[in-house]
């Protein structure tokens, strides 16, 4: 006898028993499990694609398995940060996720990259997540907001220039006519190759923080190209080897609006060749770039046809960390980072800069007696107020070194030279105050010595006597005569002199003695934008922040807070806010007034989405800086005079500002209040819940005007209505959680019913309603007993009367998820009682008026994530509180029927199997508990036709559905949907048999076996 033949024998069926037991989790990461079976899937489906002949998808597919084993890997061997980690995740879901789409596998429900358990969420979060899902695959990628340009210079094929070469790119906005970047410059040796030969290859920038603004404007990458060599190229003379200028020479532009849709999706970089034209007369090379443009032909010289630079483009898009680690490649290559002029269009709490850029612009010089005129070299230097020289404060583009000093390139013989060119100056921050610009004007000859004759300079303070700095504009400057022996040792000698008019306003009475004369017909002009986040150039701003030197201003001052703009406001958050509060401190009564709308004016700055990532810096200034311990008092006082004053003006602007700055004045109303507290060990407790309670019929009055007729109450009632969740967890500080739940409800329950008030204030009350059940207060039981009937009360009516359908199944939605996460707890049995009386005749009602539209599925789950909480006792109260019978039947033959059109129609997609088997369990778990209310009630001298029949036609639909057709699955499916539901078909069909012997003789003497008289109709009694 064979050994497993006398194991038979052995392990007899006595010894065998069917127990409960635990779910084993496995230790490993659930994405890593996740991964592992569905490669062990996907291969097997994999080479049926072979078989099949679906070659494209065959070896897509096969990359993509390569690639989820090489993520998997990183998983397993653990060596990654959280952040690489969750990037990793995500990947693979994404993965995963295009294999089960492009294979015919079923969606996977995820939240934060893993799968869910269908029974740990409620229906209506697991149909979220469904079809966020969905929408996510057919609207792709959704474009980052920032966007980074990489550059790479390959080559720089040069004609006949035979000297070394500067090429400096930028990017330009040629509607705007300006350069909207930095520049990155590049120095090439006479061959045309990198000067430094340790930067072979790695001739690269990247130009960030793009927004998609940006890639929608018509930008240029414009090259120019400076030589460093002789005056003239065609000079016989080579003149002293020591002698070498900056003299222009070509200039490449590309049109980026093109480049922009080719790089786009690419993943790599893409090659571009430049062609360097040459400017034909040098007073026209500040605008060369747009002539070329313009394609204004007679003002430049092409290149023959293989002269030019070669470049490649890539375009990256994300935050500047995430490519920083997904390119590491590239970063590797000594990147040159270069920012755009100003800042970018989110600006963030941690980005300190604090960058001049100077541009020279142009000058008038005489000729001096000579016969031609002058070859004009501007050099410029930042010295300190001692007189020192600043190291290394001057850049004339990312990808080289800073310098300590600048020399401009020279226009061959021209007394007006425009050189409209920019340098950056990374002046630090302590050395900016005292510190000034030096421009010196020399004259460079072209005879045999190659002389550099000083004749003049210009200067410029960096800052103001008021402590302003230069402001963004263009300045015209004196220009003072000098020669080569003249010293600027003691720089206090030209530094008491004017620089331009304005200075010379200031002091008219000047010694005629002075040490240096002014040339009146020679002028020289320079412009400047500041990029500071230290700095300022707003003159109100320093009044503010200095209001102590000049109090009799003050009311003037903030006045003309709101004309600061938003970046100079931000840049001296804390500073701008203690001041405010010191002056509230210092009079409260004469500031106060202003003081609030200033308050309100920097909190509403907060919402722009540009400066929403200082809210922190205000939370943090709240909880750790703030400290005016009697500003509550104020601010409430304030608030309500605004909310009191909205049914009386008809102007509501600094009404509606006030309202949505509400969650911002609490916090400093109740940060205020604990400092107060704190400080008098709990003083006039009863003074401020007074005033509280006081500040909360001001709210409700507001709320409760008619505002049909006032489109302004309309804007102000929506305003408070937006911004009232946002004070919850601020009054939760100072309050009990029964305490804030009453106000709330009060609050919510002054408002006008849903007949009396427009539809967009109905959907703005909505809103409110949604955001409250989803804020933290309504997750506590004691709040949520309070909370949950004037919750229910306005949901009932919407439905009633079909409006805001949408915003109505998102708050049930929200309901049902806390429900069920909290399903433990004794208060949600009373609940769900309390939802089951509110909702379920008109969720019904609402699904067979809606049940062919498109967002009938969101009121599906609703339905089904209640029916999922009833229990037993649920349905025994349900059932036992129909006044009639005829009641009854008519709940009844409502909720068959919206079981029948959920297996009729496509609610749910073929894929989202996880969806239709919970539907077929929640139902047939429901008609058992139905089902005895129905044999109880219309049998015999009762019997019902109609329900019957409704029932019976829904147990055969049931039975029938492809989605539980066992025999059609694949064997693992198969397993797992029989290891957690078991064949729901036989229990259906045990209900119908039970059923059918229940009615006996009746069923036949009405003729209503015809309807079950349906395909399969055999098969159905064969499974029972």
């Amino acid at each position: 006898m064979h050994s497993y033949t006398v194991l038979l024998y052995v392990f007899t069926p006595m010894f065998f028993c069917c127990r409960l037991c635990e779910t084993v989790v496995p230790l490993e990461d659930p994405i890593i499990t996740e991964t592992t079976s569905t490669l062990q899937e996907w291969g097997v489906l994999w080479k049926q694609l072979y078989v099949k002949h679906k070659v494209d998808l065959f070896h897509k597919l096969r990359h993509v398995m390569n690639e989820l084993i090489d993520l998997r890997r990183q998983l397993i061997q653990g060596h990654l940060a959280q952040d690489q980690t969750r990037e990793i995740k995500r990947h693979i879901t994404v993965r995963l996720d295009w294999g089960n789409e492009h294979l015919g596998l079923d969606l996977v429900p995820r939240k934060e990259f893993e799968m869910v358990d269908p029974e740990q969420i409620s229906v209506s979060e697991l149909y979220k997540l469904g079809d966020n899902m969905r929408q996510r695959h057919g609207d792709g990628c959704r474009v980052p907001v920032s966007h980074h340009l990489f550059i790479n210079l390959k080559s720089f094929t040069y004609n006949s220039i035979s000297e070394d070469a500067d090429v400096f790119f930028s990017l330009y906005d040629t509607r705007e006519a300006k350069q909207i970047s930095e520049k990155f410059m590049v120095r090439l040796n006479k061959n045309g190759g990198p000067k430094n030969p340790e930067k072979v290859d790695r001739l690269c920038a990247l130009f960030t923080d793009l927004s998609s603004k940006d890639l929608k404007r018509d930008l240029y990458i414009v090259a120019h190209v400076i030589r460093t060599g002789r005056m003239l190229l065609n000079d016989s003379k080579k003149g002293p080897p020591h002698v070498q200028y900056r003299r222009p020479y070509g200039c490449a532009v590309l049109a980026m609006s093109d480049v922009f849709h080719t790089i786009t999706d690419l993943k790599e970089e893409k090659d571009f060749v430049l062609k360097v034209y040459t400017c034909n007369n040098e007073n026209e090379w500040y605008q060369i770039h747009e002539n070329i443009i313009r394609k204004s032909n007679t003002k430049y010289s092409a290149p023959s046809t293989n002269y030019g630079l070669i470049i490649s483009l890539q375009l990256l898009r994300g935050e500047l960390e995430q490519i920083r680690r997904e390119n590491q490649a590239v970063f590797n290559r000594a990147l040159a980072l270069t920012r755009k002029l100003g800042f970018p269009d989110v600006i963030l709490p941690g980005d300190t800069r604090n960058d001049l850029y100077l541009t020279l612009e142009r000058g008038e010089f005489e000729r001096g007696g000579k016969s031609v005129q002058k070859n004009i070299e501007v050099t410029l230097y930042v010295l300190y107020a001692d007189g020192d020289t600043l190291k290394d404060c001057i850049s004339l583009g990312s990808g080289e070194p800073n310098t300590s000093e600048y020399r401009s390139f020279v226009l061959y013989h021209n007394n007006s030279p425009r050189w409209s060119e920019m340098v950056k100056l990374p002046i630090p921050i302590d050395r900016f105050r005292g510190s000034h610009l030096r421009f010196e004007f020399r004259h460079c000859s072209t005879k045999d010595k190659g002389e550099k004759k000083l004749f003049g300079f210009a200067f410029t303070p960096l800052m103001r006597e008021d402590g302003t700095t230069l402001s963004d504009e263009n300045h015209e400057l004196y220009v003072y005569k000098c020669d080569e022996n003249a010293t600027f040792s003691n720089q206090g000698l030209y530094l008491s002199l004017p620089c331009c008019k304005e200075d010379f306003n200031s002091c008219p009475n000047l010694p005629a003695n002075l040490p240096f004369q002014r040339s009146p017909k020679e002028t020289f002009w320079v412009s400047t934008i500041l990029c500071s986040t230290k700095l300022t150039q707003n003159v109100d701003l320093l009044a503010l922040l200095n209001w102590k030197a000049h109090p009799d201003r003050v009311l003037d001052i903030l006045g003309r807070l709101r004309q600061i703009s938003g970046e100079e406001i931000v840049k001296f958050l804390r500073d701008v806010l203690d001041t405010l509060f010191c002056l509230l401190d210092d009079n409260t009564d004469k500031y106060g007034p202003l003081v609030f709308q200033s308050l309100v004016f920097i909190i509403n700055l907060l919402r722009d989405s540009r400066f929403y990532h200082f809210r922190p810096v205000m939370d943090s200034y709240i909880q750790n800086h703030f400290a005016g311990a009697l500003a509550y008092k104020e601010l409430i006082r304030c608030l309500k005079w605004y909310m009191d004053r909205s049914a009386e003006v008809v102007r509501q602007d600094h009404i509606q500002e006030a309202m949505r700055a509400l969650e911002y004045l609490f916090k400093f109303i109740v940060q205020s209040r604990i400092l107060y507290s704190r400080a008098t060990c709990g003083m006039e407790e009863e003074q401020f819940r007074a005033s509280i309670q006081e500040l909360f019929q001001s709210i409700r009055f507001v709320l409760s005007l008619d505002s049909r007729s006032s489109e302004n109450l309309v804007f102000t009632q929506a305003a408070l209505l937006n911004s009232f969740p946002d004070i919850f967890d601020e009054l939760l500080q100072m309050f009990t959680v029964q305490e804030v739940a009453e106000y709330v409800r009060g609050t919510l329950g002054s408002m006008p019913s849903t007949v009396d008030i427009g539809q967009s204030m109905d959907v703005v009350k909505l809103q409110s309603i949604a955001r409250t059940v989803e804020s933290r207060l309504f997750f506590f039981p004691e709040s949520r007993s309070i909370l949950l009937p004037v919750v229910l009360h306005h949901i009932h009516l919407h439905l009633r009367q079909q409006r805001e359908l949408l915003i109505c199944s998102g708050i049930l939605g929200s309901i049902f998820s806390i429900i069920k996460t909290s399903s433990m707890e004794s208060s949600v049995q009373e609940e769900v009682e309390m939802m089951v009386e509110s909702l379920l005749d008109v969720l019904l009602q609402t699904l067979l008026s809606i049940m062919s539209k498109s967002h009938s599925g969101e009121y599906v789950s609703c339905l089904l994530s209640l029916l999922r909480q009833m229990t037993e006792i649920h349905f025994h109260h349900l059932l036992n509180n129909f006044h009639s019978k005829e009641e009854l039947k008519e709940f009844l033959l409502k909720i068959f029927c919206v079981f029948r059109n959920l297996m009729k129609l496509t609610i749910f997609p073929r894929d989202w199997s996880v969806m239709r088997l919970l539907t077929s369990h929640i139902i047939v778990v429901t008609t058992q508990f139905l089902s005895p209310a129905l044999h109880k009630n219309f049998s015999e001298a009762d019997f019902d036709f109609k329900v019957w029949n409704s029932f019976f036609s829904l147990t055969v639909l049931y039975i029938n559905q492809p989605s539980l057709q066992l025999e059609a699955l694949g064997p693992a499916k198969r397993k797992k949907v029989f290891d957690k539901y078991g064949d729901m078909r036989v229990v259906m069909a045990f209900e119908l048999f039970s059923m059918w012997q229940k009615l006996g003789v009746t069923f036949t003497n009405q003729n209503c076996v015809t309807c079950i008289s349906k395909p399969r109709t055999s098969q159905v009694w064969h499974s029972v």
